[in-house]
């Protein structure tokens, strides 16, 4: 029986195909149920103003200005801050709506969904604005000098520095010393030294935090200053600023003048847990890895919720017994 003969043709084997860079992804389609309420207060972020709540009163620590003015004084102080935040987070929303759009969750927001439009946000943005100038106005530039230093560092940070690695973190860590300055400011007294290191460090552990996190979530895309960092270089930063919180911490119990007497021995626990709670916070962040939203950790997990009950707790009796 005769077999059948195939000619050998030459097998082509196609080139693999150039890589081609994917298109932008599209801005998620508008809602039909527009919210307008909703995305606007969505767009000045409430969720984030817990960060001046934890920060200007500090200045009520001088136990002098535990009057009806000094409350008063630091209430218009939260206010002025709140202002200020409020339109740095829409500049920094509109600065950034193209490449949110790419971020599975931060193309979400009203601005890179498309629910609010650029007038809308500049609108929102411009009166903001407009009270924020009339409540500093009030005051004499002596006590209102930090939210314009926020401001402009703000604004640079929203057309630039922010994709500069390493000083995109120091400028976040130091709006935190500037809320500071302004509860200083509005009492009449000066900025504690080791407490604006200790606020400084502590805010810039949440920051290197929040980049770690990100590398490990490989977000590096959307976050140009990430090229800056390794996860290794950030987890040595991590421990070196962890370090200098704790120190600055204990310096700052020492020297100021009411954590003394009776003040002593709370203030002295008040110590132990603030090093638990930055154990806690290494252990989302190295461990359970967590920090992507340092907000969250602060006030949502249990753990740290207890702990600072607990040094809310030893500070205001330490600071009772130092008046008393």
């Amino acid at each position: 029986m005769d077999i059948p003969k195939f000619s050998a043709a030459p097998v082509r084997v196609a080139a693999p195909p150039a890589f081609v860079t994917p298109p932008a992804a599209p801005a998620p389609a508008a809602d039909p149920r527009r919210r307008p309420v909703a995305d606007l207060l969505a767009l000045i972020r409430p969720g984030q103003w817990v960060k001046n709540l934890a920060v200007v009163p500090l200045a009520l620590l001088d136990t002098r200005h535990w009057t009806p003015s000094g409350a008063g004084r630091i209430l218009w102080a939260l206010a002025v801050f709140t202002l200020a935040s409020a339109i740095v987070y829409v500049v920094n929303d509109l600065a950034d709506r193209e490449r949110d759009r790419l971020h599975p969750v931060k193309r979400h927001r009203p601005l890179a969904a498309g629910r609010i439009g650029t007038g809308g946000a500049l609108a929102l943005a411009a009166v903001l604005a407009g009270v924020l100038t009339g409540a500093v106005l009030v005051r004499p530039f002596a006590e209102w000098w930090p939210v314009t230093v926020y401001l402009l560092i703000s604004l640079g940070y929203s057309r630039g520095l922010k994709h500069v690695p390493l000083l995109d973190a120091f400028i976040v860590a130091s709006g935190f010393v500037l809320r500071l300055a302004l509860g200083c400011a509005a009492v009449g007294r000066p900025v504690p030294y080791w407490l604006a290191v200790c606020v400084f460090s502590f805010c810039l552990l949440l920051s290197l935090g929040k980049r770690r996190h990100e590398l490990t979530a490989a977000e590096l895309g959307h976050r140009p200053a990430l090229s800056g960092y390794t996860i290794a270089f950030a987890d040595h930063l991590i421990g070196l600023i962890a370090g200098l919180t704790a120190v600055s911490y204990l310096l700052f119990l020492h020297e100021e003048p009411v954590f003394t007497g009776a003040a002593d021995t709370p203030a002295l626990l008040s110590a132990l847990c603030a090093l638990f709670g930055l154990a806690r916070y290494l252990q989302v962040l190295l461990v359970e890895e967590g920090g992507g939203n340092p907000v969250r950790v602060l006030v949502r997990d249990r753990i740290t919720l207890l702990n600072s009950a607990l040094w809310a707790a030893l500070i205001g009796t330490a600071l009772a017994l130092g008046r008393a």
